[in-house]
């Protein structure tokens, strides 16, 4: 069957830029699928998505103009509903194959074949297949409906009477295979070969096209668009680093995927145009002035080699004229203004202190349930010098006292106007007034880094300060919404209750914290007023326990690896954690490992049927040669285990039990271990409990046990 590349293009007004990228992967990808369930494409065809900020547009390779034929066989139903005692058809069974275009001729050709506990009657047929024009109207409209759009609009058709509801108002559809158009509509219009071009500089319009395989070069060419994203975002991206070489100096455009992606959804053909602002805006903390240009204007700002800010930056404009200097005197004359508000802003504020903002904080609602902002620096301070506490130990009281203000502090910045204007620089400001106040770095730093870390892959505080009061802060935020009953359900999440336990994980694993997960819950939940929170104290532990695993998970460990270091007895301080895990890995590398994990499975099993066994033995009750040879095994193997495991020499400690493998084994083999003798059961169990508690120091090594 021979086969021609097709393209389907959707023309519309402006798409959302922050989907656009979004929403022609989705328009092609389904697209592509719904041909290939219908049999038009080949397993050679390969799918080409483009999209710019006025069209969404696929090209597919190998499509027939027609789908194979298919062999359908189709169930009836049961033998006993369509055929008689002497096997002659049931009214029921000529009427349903009528409804097939069958008749009774049919009847003799039917299959039977088991479906469950009855025989069914299948009938046999072969379904044309569908043509391209059948087949690319459903995929089209299957495209179209399955678009991930937040919010639809609603607009009216030519004829002033029909609405259609779609992302933006579309005003073309081409539907191209090969040459031919493809007789196709959607959103009230008919496809054509024809499209539109860049608004201002394209050289004809409409643009028509000759094939399918000639539109991004044509539309590149006759329409001043370049419209594939990736294509568009790697010119930007080119045009970028030229500009930036071409001002000198070593500046470098700053690195912002999520802006280089807008950007591009916004532009058909991008023109980069070096700008520049007075150097006097130099004076405003460089992140206010990023965000600004960024979030504003969706401007680059160029970094110099140090990582400070320029007061040069880059434009990516949409337009190419022959003298772009009144572009470049726009862009400047638009962004002055913004700079200039975040001088004033930055002015104003540097007018009061940090401290006689925290008053405010009264007035700022945290929760209805929770109180305010006010009341919440108030828990988080009495749990931040606790911790500092646990941390500095009572020959050192600065740290508390330091943990203790940065809290008192931390939210402070919430009340002052730049963060009123720029939420995403709450603390960062927090840290400059901090400064201009006069306040030591710690505490500074811990303002701005009490956040940390926001999201995956963050980097934490980055002095002990700023840890604790993170801590804190996390693990307030915790135990109330743990205490109100706001939990995570399923993927939602709307308090980052996950995001804040992680947190807490990370910072006692990889900063090495000796601090007991159990003591700073009971903390927190004692920072708040009697009767405020339901005692959620357990759930939140466990929370926070799941939030573990998955972290050493995430690590490369197996869960029965993480979940024997995990749950070693008395093990309270996770971060001694990574060293117990890299133990049990190389304990499970051995040949007597799973002997010994199945056999500390046994025995966990038996002691958790008696009442508080004794770990002791009598020498005089080991009758039996089997546990007098453990016994004697065990004194030789379980003290040099116990000075390794002292010594933190964890993978030591369990190389050495494994010599208890085959007394352990004979143990089992040839004694009773419920002997009707009370004083022998007995001494045996404690024989067992003395072996358990040896060889369990490290990890609880029965969870290694398949």
């Amino acid at each position: 069957m021979t086969t021609k590349n097709l393209l389907v293009e959707l023309f519309v007004e402006e798409l959302p830029p922050k989907a656009l990228k979004k929403l022609g992967d989705a328009f092609a990808g389904v697209l592509f699928e719904q041909l290939k369930a219908q049999g038009l494409t080949s397993a050679d065809s390969v799918l080409t998505a483009f999209a710019s900020p006025r069209r969404l547009a696929a090209h597919v390779t190998a499509v027939a103009a027609q789908g194979a034929d298919k062999a359908v066989s189709q169930k009836l139903m049961p033998v006993a509903v369509g055929l008689d005692a002497s096997g002659n058809a049931t009214p029921a069974l000529l009427k349903k194959l009528q409804a097939l275009g069958a008749d009774a001729s049919a009847v003799a050709g039917l299959k039977r074949a088991p479906d469950g506990k009855a025989e069914a009657l299948f009938y046999d047929s072969t379904v044309t297949g569908a043509t391209l024009a059948e087949g690319l109207q459903k995929a089209l409209l299957e495209a179209i409906a399955k678009l991930p759009i937040p919010k639809v609009m609603t607009y009216q058709l030519a004829d002033g009477w029909s609405d259609v509801k779609f992302v933006r108002p579309a005003h073309g559809l081409v539907a191209l295979h090969g040459s031919e158009v493809v007789a196709i509509e959607a959103l009230g219009l008919k496809a054509g070969n024809s499209t539109h071009g860049h608004r201002f500089e394209a050289a004809v319009d409409p643009v028509i096209l000759k094939d399918a395989d000639s539109y991004a070069a044509t539309l590149k060419k006759e329409g001043a668009v370049i419209a594939g994203f990736a294509e568009r975002r790697a010119e930007i991206v080119s045009q970028l680093a030229a500009a930036a070489a071409k001002v000198g100096g070593g500046v470098k455009a700053i690195d912002d995927d999520a802006l280089l992606d807008e950007v591009t959804a916004l532009v058909e053909r991008p023109n980069v145009l070096v700008c520049a602002f007075e150097k006097e805006f130099l004076d405003v903390p460089q992140e206010c002035l990023i965000l600004t240009m960024k979030a504003n204007q969706k401007y680059f700002p160029l970094l110099e080699a140090s990582g400070k800010l320029s007061n040069q930056f880059l434009v990516v404009s949409n337009i190419s004229p022959a003298d772009a200097s009144a572009v470049i005197g726009g862009n400047e004359r638009v962004v002055r203004p913004r700079l200039a508000d975040a001088k004033f802003f930055f002015d104003q504020d540097r007018k009061k202190t940090l401290a006689s903002r925290v008053a405010g904080l009264d007035k700022v609602v945290y929760h209805n349930k929770l109180g305010s902002q006010g009341e919440r620096i108030g828990r988080v301070s009495r749990i931040a010098t606790e911790i500092g506490t646990m941390l500095a130990g009572d020959g050192d009281s600065g740290l508390a006292m330091h943990a203790q203000r940065a809290a008192q502090l931390a939210k402070s910045d919430l009340v002052t106007d730049m963060v009123g204007e720029f939420p995403e620089l709450q603390g960062t400001m927090g840290r400059y007034y901090a400064l201009n106040d006069g306040l030591p770095a710690d505490i500074a730093d811990a303002i701005e880094d009490h956040y940390k870390p926001r999201f995956a892959g963050d980097e934490l505080p980055r002095n002990p300060v700023g840890v604790i009061v993170a801590l804190s802060d996390k693990l307030e935020t915790l135990a109330g919404m743990f205490g109100i009953g706001n939990l995570p359900t399923g993927d939602k999440d709307p308090f980052a209750l996950r995001r804040h336990a992680l947190g807490v994980v990370r910072m006692l694993m990889e900063k090495n914290l000796a601090l007991e997960i159990y003591e700073l819950t009971r903390v927190a939940f004692k920072a708040f007023p009697d009767g405020m929170l339901a005692d959620a104290q357990t759930d939140l532990n466990l929370f926070i326990l799941d939030r573990l695993k998955g972290y050493l998970r995430d690590g490369g460990y197996s869960a029965a690896e993480v979940d024997a270091a995990v749950h070693a007895p008395g093990m309270k301080v996770w971060s001694d954690i990574p060293r117990r895990l890299a133990a049990v890995r190389t304990f499970a590398a051995l040949p007597e490992a799973p002997a010994l994990a199945a056999a500390n499975k046994r025995i966990s099993n038996i002691l958790k049927k008696t009442d508080g066994v004794d770990a002791h033995v009598s020498e005089l009750l080991l009758q039996e040669p089997a546990e007098q040879a453990l016994f004697a095994a065990m004194q030789h193997v379980a003290p040099q285990a116990q000075a390794q495991f002292e010594a933190g020499d964890y993978a030591a400690s369990l190389q050495t039990l494994a010599a208890l493998r085959a007394p352990v084994d004979a143990f089992f083999e040839g004694v009773m271990v419920n002997a009707e003798q009370t004083d022998l059961r007995l001494n045996r169990l404690g024989l067992l409990a003395t072996l358990h508690q040896a060889m369990n120091r490290v990890a609880d090594l029965s969870r290694l046990a398949s």
